[in-house]
């Protein structure tokens, strides 16, 4: 990167390249985290798409169950998108589906112990992963970059309609 912005500040003077020193870093490092995500998904079988899906619900709590249109808000996506997630999973034995008691209309997806097993063990692999992309920063300079980029995607997240 140093090498880059130098060549760039040699052959354009007149513009000032200084993003690249943190913008390109930024999407060089995406590279390698998005490299560590699919590692650590296919270690467990499952695809990112699947992890999104599953962690929405293992986060909702007991009893580990959420309707689609909660499940596509929190995953942003379609709900064409979304049923077809779900149908994906319920066959592989990672949700059911049942009917909304609150709702006679409604369904709502259930994480199985299967599903809830697959998500922990992923999730458990992936930030161990992540914890080796960290391991140059201490404590507080994570705390610091976490911070900075905080205040970065905050204007960017808003402009989209909210952050996640």
């Amino acid at each position: 990167m140093d090498r880059l912005v130098s060549a760039w500040r040699k052959e354009r003077p007149d513009l000032d390249v200084s993003p690249l020193e943190v913008l390109s870093r930024i999407s060089r490092l995406s590279k390698h985290l998005e490299r560590e995500r699919r590692a650590a998904f296919a270690a467990h079988g499952i695809e990112s798409w699947e992890f999104d899906v599953l962690t929405a619900l293992r986060k909702a709590g007991e009893p580990y169950e959420m309707s689609p249109g909660a499940l596509l808000r929190a995953t942003l996506v379609t709900s064409g998108t979304m049923t077809n997630r779900i149908n994906r999973l319920v066959t592989a034995g990672l949700v059911t589906r049942h009917p909304d008691p609150e709702d006679r209309r409604g369904v709502l997806v259930r994480l199985t112990p299967a599903g809830m097993e697959r998500v922990d063990a992923a999730l458990a692999d992936l930030l161990r992963r992540e914890q080796e992309l960290l391991a140059g920063l201490d404590q507080e300079e994570r705390r610091a970059l976490a911070d900075l980029l905080r205040r970065l995607l905050i204007p960017l997240d808003s402009s989209e309609g909210g952050t996640r």
